[in-house]
């Protein structure tokens, strides 16, 4: 995935309702500040001038958040209908979000839970970040949830790392991130959570990407394919061999439609089925041998 520039906006499905976008690394999604050169709003206004919305604060509803330093699948709606429709999704919690990372050192448990609480950081000189509950001047922690599965151990710049799919149950700010961090494992090259010895200074990006993203709203499943995504990164002639085209799964009524999402109650996770799915879909993500980037890396021997 090369570096975002204005042009470069990547849209990975597309209805009449929404979008879903490929965010690039160190890419902002919406910023009033004049000396930001690079936001995705203004991505997006490039490429889609006529679906703007003159009664928003940025021209586009985004339906949930990235980091600044996180890639990957981000959902835009295109009206305030559609907008309501997905907050009621994210509100009842019946959205399926999953990530790829590398942290760094090899986690020895192939699945780990990760259930620390997480508040804001009140520490002098901390205030943009969280921490979690054992913190001192850690402010207001609540209950978070993060579910951790071990794809594979690896090297990255000669150090040890592993290759994890990241799956939050609960949205706080910098979840993934922080509870990596406690767990003793952050991720390569997080430049607020990682390690202190300067060594994050050193990837070119911090290696966490939003892998996959899906939301049953009534009207409509808005769904990233996990193998499709895949591909659009990492091998984009296969993908257009297998008539991915340019990496846009069409919804309402094209293949996102046919596809669908299954029923699910209020406040439910994805089956573990799906979750299994993801899974093998994420162990495929494996970078050419001898490097290691946020989708994939070498395989020890």
């Amino acid at each position: 995935m090369e570096p975002g520039s204005v042009e470069n906006l990547s849209i990975v499905y597309r209805s009449g309702d929404f979008l879903v976008v490929n965010k690039h690394w160190d890419v902002r999604i919406d910023s009033k500040a004049w000396c930001e050169t690079l936001t995705l709003q203004k991505q997006l206004r490039h490429r889609f001038p006529e679906l703007a919305d003159p009664d928003t604060c940025y021209g586009f509803r985004f339906c949930h958040q990235l980091d600044f330093s996180t890639s990957g699948a981000l959902c835009v709606a295109l009206n305030k209908a559609a907008a309501g429709s997905a907050y009621r999704c994210f509100k009842e919690r019946r959205v399926t979000k999953a990530y790829l990372a590398l942290v760094r050192g090899h986690v020895q448990e192939s699945q780990v839970t990760i259930s620390y609480a997480i508040g804001r950081n009140s520490t002098e000189g901390r205030a943009h970040t969280m921490c979690i509950e054992s913190t001192q001047g850690c402010k207001n922690p609540k209950p978070s949830l993060t579910e951790l599965v071990v794809l594979e151990h690896g090297l990255y710049a000669g150090d040890p790392v592993s290759k994890v799919l990241l799956k939050p149950l609960t949205g706080r700010t910098h979840q993934l991130r922080v509870h990596c961090s406690a767990l003793g494992h952050p991720v390569v090259g997080d430049l607020t959570y990682g390690q202190a010895t300067g060594r994050e200074d050193q990837p070119f990006r911090m290696m966490l990407h939003a892998f996959y993203l899906r939301i049953p709203t009534l009207a409509e499943c808005v769904e990233t394919p996990p193998t499709s995504f895949i591909l659009l990164h990492l091998d984009p002639e296969l993908g257009a061999a297998l008539g991915l085209g340019a990496g846009v799964w069409v919804g309402g009524g094209g293949r996102g439609a046919s596809h669908g999402c299954p029923s699910r109650s209020a406040g439910s996770s994805a089956s573990a089925a799906e979750f299994s799915s993801l899974l093998a879909a994420a162990a495929t993500a494996t970078s050419p041998p001898g490097s290691c980037t946020a989708t994939g890396c070498q395989s020890l021997p």
